[in-house]
């Protein structure tokens, strides 16, 4: 069994956000203000409150533009949030949902054909086990499967490094 964690935005992506930032368009994020549920917060992978400020812009979760470079609108508070640190289980915004779209990527951010899926959120970590047990699968995005708006990136908890001990020769 591939051991797996959950990834929300960098802090590194929100913090230029929150700084004045331009989002994938090169535009400024858009403020909203919540109306409750529907708003997921991808920095802290909580649902942003009624009433609360949030920023609405356009991301990239991929380092350089290329044909599979998905981008889409999601949702950030407005206000510094603390990013996402439970990262061995299910993140609470992936409980606002029935299902999303898992789909894996390899080393070259391309998606690995046959692998999205429509997945019933409680198997959403099998699923994702299953795929990162493939050698050719780097990581995993969950995406809504509603609108295909990135949620948050599954990896491979990477294993420990083997610590060699005894005298030298």
């Amino acid at each position: 069994m591939t051991a797996i964690r959950f990834a929300a935005m960098p802090t590194t992506d929100a913090r230029a956000l929150w700084s004045g930032g331009r989002d994938a368009y090169d535009r400024l994020p858009e403020t909203m203000v919540s109306d409750g549920p529907g708003h997921p917060c991808r920095h802290c992978l909580r649902n942003i409150d009624e009433g609360e400020e949030l920023l609405v812009f356009a991301y990239r979760p991929f380092p350089e533009l290329q044909p599979y470079a998905e981008t889409g609108p999601i949702f950030l508070h407005k206000q510094p949030c603390p990013r996402y640190a439970a990262e061995e289980i299910l993140p609470p915004v992936l409980t606002t949902s029935r299902d999303f779209i898992v789909r894996g990527y390899g080393e070259n951010n391309r998606i690995v054909y046959g692998t999205g899926a429509v997945t019933d959120t409680p198997d959403i970590p099998a699923y994702a086990q299953t795929l990162l047990a493939r050698p050719e699968i780097a990581y995993v995005h969950v995406r809504s499967a509603r609108n295909n708006c990135f949620q948050c990136r599954i990896d491979k908890v990477k294993a420990p490094a083997l610590v060699e001990t005894g005298a030298l020769a």
